[in-house]
This record gives structure tokens, sequence and C-alpha cells, in this order.
């Protein structure tokens, strides 16, 4: 068994450390508050300090960079943090193995795969775009070995106050109340599970064929919001689901104070039209299929329900 580090104790970062440990792998997280599940070792620290991360890291033989500071300061955190990082692994020899999303793919008129360009004309999407290729040419340059995955938002237990269709949308709908939404819940596109997530992270960072590349995360066919409402109350044996739009020019208005609706804006189009995810080549490389809607949608009815009864 070996050493994996990795830093961000969130709902991605929580769920790998628990596998890890779980497989017999010594498991530390990192993190500003110190947090993340029992079992692991917990170190509270920033993960800009290269210094004290190249420390915790020694011996580890994977660095898995989950972190993710809020959205409305990523181009102040991103930068040293993905520095701290890239150069932690590079001292320790570590595999850096990344998580991150779509966002630099831009709008697309298909479905999306690892060969597309960066070309996404948003903030956050040039931030991410940045990231890898400062990890990428490391990589080509001998420092360090390193792989990215990519996956779409996510759905299923644990996804709270930062997913689209997390407390806000399944807890109402179990309720029998309206379920709120952000877009225009009939458009079709693709919802990335989150045990999947972790699940990959644990199968590439440890995996030589992975190393040099990006990504997708095994996803399932794509649904549309109203559909995965549809299969909540279906399950949980609820009122028929109902959701109730938030439309943009109050977004636009709630903005003005809550910094995390402002940043949504450059988002919007993941949610106009099919927004698409093309996993196929993860999965025929490693073998690790999606789990099937209905299974993950069930898993989320449960852990919400436990929830609600503590």
């Amino acid at each position: 068994m070996s050493k994996h580090v990795i830093v961000g104790a969130g709902q991605i970062g929580t769920l790998l450390a628990t596998r890890l440990a779980g497989d017999g792998h010594e498991v530390v997280v990192v993190s500003r508050s110190g947090s993340g599940p029992g079992g692991v070792t917990k170190v509270a620290a920033s993960a800009a300090d290269e210094a004290r991360l190249t420390q915790v890291a020694q011996g580890a033989a994977v660095i898995y960079n989950c972190a993710n500071p809020p959205y409305h300061r990523w181009t102040q955190d991103w930068p040293p943090m993905a520095a701290s990082i890239l150069g932690a692994a590079q001292t320790t020899g570590a595999v850096l193995t990344t998580l991150a999303n779509l966002y630099p793919y831009g709008e697309v008129s298909g479905p999306m795969t690892e060969d597309l360009p960066l070309s996404g004309p948003g903030v956050k999407g040039r931030v991410r775009a940045r990231m890898w290729a400062d990890a990428l040419r490391a990589h080509q340059e001998g420092r360090i070995r390193m792989t990215e995955l990519r996956a779409s938002d996510y759905y299923g237990p644990g996804v709270r106050s930062q997913g689209h269709v997390g407390e806000r949308f399944v807890p109402p709908i179990l309720a029998g109340k309206p379920a709120t939404y952000l877009n225009d819940p009939g458009v079709t596109r693709s919802w990335t599970y989150v045990d999947d997530v972790a699940q990959a992270l644990a199968i590439a960072g440890s995996d030589e064929r992975a190393y040099g590349r990006a990504w997708h995360v095994p996803t399932a066919p794509p649904f549309s919001a109203r559909e995965l409402a549809e299969k909540i109350a279906a399950i949980a044996g609820s009122a028929p689901a109902r959701i109730r739009r938030v439309p943009y020019w109050l977004q636009d208005a709630m903005g003005l104070a809550v910094p995390m609706m402002r940043e949504l804006r450059e988002t919007r189009h993941q949610f106009a039209r099919p927004f698409v995810l093309d996993s196929s080549d993860f999965q025929a490389t490693f073998g690790q299929q999606p789990t099937p809607v209905d299974d993950g949608v069930a898993e989320t009815v449960r852990w919400w329900r436990a929830r609600s009864a503590r």
C-alpha cells in the first residue's frame, strides 16, 4: 500500500479519501480547516504554501488536487495554489492528479471529447486552461508525471449548496414541494455522479496509462433536470415533481449581493442547449462504467432521507 495526499476536503476529496483508506492506503487530507473523514491523517495548511505541502507529501505516490476556491476568487487564489501543488509534485516525485471541469471548452455544438481545444471565453475557463497547460508542459519536460480528470456538474449523495441539483432541488421534491432550479429544466445535459468521480481519480492516479493527458470521468447518458426531478419523485414515492425556475433577471439582481450568483452568469451557456460529455475513452481504457442513473438517484434519495431523519 502507498501514501496518497489529497488537497481539498470537499465532497470529492472526502469520497476519495474514504475510498483510498478503505483500500488500505495511507491517506493524508490537506485543507485550510484541517477537516476530513475518519481513518485518515488530517493536516491544516494552505494549498498555496508549497514548502508545507512538500513536507506533507514526502514519500507520497500521488498528490490529488481536489481543491476548489470560491468562484469569485479563482483569479486570485488558483494561480498560487496550482503552482504550489505542481511544485510539491515536482519535488517529491508524486504523480499530480487534478480534478477539473468542462469550463475551458466554452460553447460546444456536439458531444465533448478530450481533444477539443480549450478556447472557452470565460474567466474561469481561462484559469483552468492555464493550470492544464502549466502541468502538461512540466510533464512533457520530464519534471513531473501528471493526469487530469474532467467531470460535468455533480449529482448524488453529499451534493448540497454548491450543486445545481443539490439541497435546493432534492429535499423539496421529497417533501412534495417545488424544486428550485436556475436554468431551463427541459435542456438535456450531462451530470456526473459523485462516486464515479472519486473512483476515476483513484484509478487514474495509480495507472501509468493515464499519465500525460486529460480524461473525462465516466458519465451516464444525458438527462434534463426535469427528468431527474421525475425520477426522484418516482423512486421516493412523493408527489409529482414540480420545478420553480429562477429567472435570469432575478439571478442578476441577486448577484449584486451574492458573489456566487454573479459568477454563474458566464456558465449559463452550459444550460441553454444540450451540453453533453463523451467519456467513452476512459471507460474503454480502464473499464470503469458510469453508475446507472436510477441507481444514482436511489442512493441520492436514501442519503437525503437519512440526513433528514438525523
